[in-house]
């Protein structure tokens, strides 16, 4: 007898259907799965077939096909194995044939327990686009799951629960979504503004990286607070969109780095690699391609500490997914398309004993060490960096002071009210801040007064920019209007903007 049935695959962050053909027919007891299966799908066999024995149905002693179309899609991972189990007792009888409009997803235990997988919500979203209204998942997935609306969902604990639903003799309850996703804790490790002492303009600098979503890279000594400062920087965003919360849990779905306790990610990533990340650890990658940092950082914050430690090739990487905000990759198998539109905020010494210019402690580092030092980070990189900043040592007084600064709360509401500005200017449209506008919108929106372009003349000629930081002051400049309220860009707007950028290295 020939059963179909209907489960799902994850390319890049999308879903693919795939269809599950089993047949059961005359001829020596083997068990053959076809379709372009990797090793983790062939060993599905030996786990359906103890799954069915153990959950108590009978496992068919004859020939069994299974057949995974489209056969020209590579199948990956242990998702599979309930569809397989599905189709075999379908078609062996031992459980209604009628599944229409079903999707099975799952990983099954020897015992017969239906586990987790990774991509739940991507799989259900494409069920849903393609017309399908019933998903059975794993229990442990049914929260994630339920997040694509329109869909009933289906929380299978075991194989033997699933096939008593299938026979009619013990149906499922559909699952519930009852938790009100958007009342959960922020992320841990992150740093209230009130709580940094001094540094009042290292915290202004980072309000207009929030409110205009500007790159920053902050420089000064060890123990000066940069790293501190980064981690308070996720706590005066915005906050996320429901589009954005789904983009950024589909992300981590796929990834398999989605908590257990968190079906819904509604707070901005921080994510901080190590200098010691590989290629495929920052942009993505791998023989099935994963999601990267830049893609995990999406709608959110990569923070990269001791910055020119990072090699040289790595850093090079950031430069495509700093202006297009996505990273291709290609591979044998095809392309995929990964979102990669982070704020990013590096750190650095001065020089490689870190003390370079302080006050306090004597650098040792030759001027020959420092500029090479520092030159690890290459022009073109830099240039994309629209504020750079010098943050240096807190004065004890400040320390040792009882007062507490500006809260995030209402930085966030400063904001949060430019980025409504900036919302309104490009249509509505919550995804189009002042960093990425376009050369016509510059011209549109970016008018200076003559002062202003005198200003702003002088700083191109004396500090030797390049188009690319010419368009970059104006963004800067029209983002700190926002923030006081102005529709035109005035003379100190030009000029702060203008203080931001880097010097060159004498």
């Amino acid at each position: 007898m020939l059963a179909s049935v209907a489960s799902c695959a994850v390319i890049g962050l999308n879903g693919a259907l795939v269809d599950i053909e089993v047949d059961i027919g005359p001829g020596l007891p083997t068990f053959t799965i076809v379709g372009l299966p990797d090793t983790a799908v062939q060993e599905a066999k030996e786990r359906v077939r103890t799954a069915i024995k153990n959950s108590g149905c009978a496992f068919p002693n004859r020939k069994i096909t299974v057949n995974m179309a489209p056969a020209d899609l590579r199948k990956a991972g242990p998702a599979y194995d309930l569809p397989i189990a599905v189709g075999i007792l379908v078609a062996s009888g031992q459980a209604n044939a009628s599944t229409p409009k079903s999707v099975f997803i799952g990983e099954l235990g020897l015992d017969g327990t239906v586990r987790h997988v990774n991509g739940i919500i991507s799989m259900v979203s494409t069920a849903m686009e393609e017309g399908f209204s019933q998903i059975f998942v794993p229990k442990e997935d049914a929260p994630e799951a339920s997040l694509i609306p329109n869909v009933t969902i289906y929380p299978v604990q075991t194989l033997g629960e699933l096939a008593a639903h299938l026979r009619g003799e013990a149906p499922i309850v559909p699952f519930t979504n009852s938790t009100g996703w958007q009342d959960e804790a922020p992320i841990e490790g992150l740093t209230d503004m009130a709580e940094i002492k001094g540094q009042d303009h290292a915290k202004r600098a980072l309000e207009i990286a929030a409110a205009g979503h500007h790159n920053i890279l902050m420089s000064g000594p060890p123990g000066s607070g940069k790293t501190l400062l980064a981690r308070s920087l996720p706590t005066i965003l915005p906050k996320m969109y429901t589009e954005e919360a789904l983009e950024v849990t589909k992300i981590y779905s796929v990834a398999g780095l989605l908590p257990k306790n968190r079906p819904l990610i509604t707070e901005r990533p921080f994510r901080a690699p190590h200098h010691t990340i590989s290629y495929a650890g920052l942009i993505g990658g791998g023989r099935q391609p994963k999601p990267g940092e830049v893609s995990l950082a999406h709608r959110g914050v990569l923070f990269l500490d001791e910055m020119p430690e990072f090699a040289q090739n790595i850093l090079e990487l950031l430069r495509q997914p700093l202006e297009d905000r996505v990273v291709t990759i290609s591979r044998v198998s095809g392309t995929i398309t990964l979102p990669a539109d982070f704020l990013l905020v590096g750190a650095m010494n001065p020089c490689p004993c870190g003390y370079a210019g302080d006050p306090v402690r004597e650098c040792q580092c030759s001027p020959a060490a420092i500029t090479r030092y520092q030159k690890k980070l290459s022009g073109p990189l830099m240039d994309r960096i629209d504020i750079h900043i010098e943050v240096p040592r807190v004065e004890f007084e400040k320390l040792a002071s009882r007062g507490t600064g500006e809260s995030s709360k209402n930085i966030r509401e400063r904001v949060e009210k430019a980025r409504e500005i900036q919302k309104k200017r490009f249509g509505n449209n919550p995804h189009k801040q002042n960093s990425n506008m376009t050369p016509a919108d510059i011209r549109r929106y970016c008018q200076l007064n003559e002062k202003g372009q005198a200003i702003l003349k002088m700083a191109v000629q004396q500090l030797g920019l390049s188009a690319r930081a010419y368009h970059r002051i104006l963004k800067l400049a029209r983002t700190i209007a926002d923030l006081e309220g102005h529709d035109q860009i005035q003379t100190p707007h030009v000029a702060e903007a203008i203080q931001y950028r880097r010097r060159e290295i004498n």
